[in-house]
């Protein structure tokens, strides 16, 4: 195995750094923030393995989404509403500033995390238009096996 080599900094070459990264994060949020949305969408995916949350504006361009699983849920824990609630959450600090105020909700699925997304949203600050189900219901499902005869 081969020795790790260990470089010690200074404090001054530390502060450099720090105020470096300071002045990207800056920079990073300056651009984001070009323009202030005031009527978005929101789209809940609720499945029976993960949840998939994505903010949109009026014309349907991407703000800002989250899964379950890109939180750090795993396994059946990612359908769960607490999972969808922390989404939310997450999203909400996103688009503090410059996202959305007055959503519409567009909700599709099954899983545990409907119901639970929307309350976080109204907790989060978002003032809720409308909500529609767009879950896809089989109206008469596929063609029956034939008859066996034996």
């Amino acid at each position: 195995m081969a020795k790790k080599v260990v470089t010690k900094q200074t404090s001054e070459e530390a502060l450099k750094e720090g105020k470096k990264t300071e002045v990207a994060v800056a920079k990073a949020s300056e651009k984001s923030i070009a323009k202030k949305y005031e009527v978005g969408r929101v789209y809940v995916k609720a499945s029976y393995n993960n949840t998939l949350v994505s903010i949109s504006d009026d014309k349907g361009n991407i703000l800002a989404w989250s899964t379950a699983g890109a939180l750090g849920f795993n396994g059946p824990k990612k359908a769960t509403p607490f999972a969808a609630s922390k989404i939310i959450a997450v999203l909400a600090e996103k688009l503090k500033k410059s996202g959305p105020t007055n959503v519409s909700v567009v909700v599709s699925g099954v899983g545990g995390g409907r119901d639970s997304a929307i309350r976080t949203l109204a907790n989060h600050g978002f003032t809720i238009l409308s909500i529609k189900d767009v879950t896809p219901i089989p109206h008469n499902g596929p063609r029956p096996r034939k008859v066996r005869r034996v």
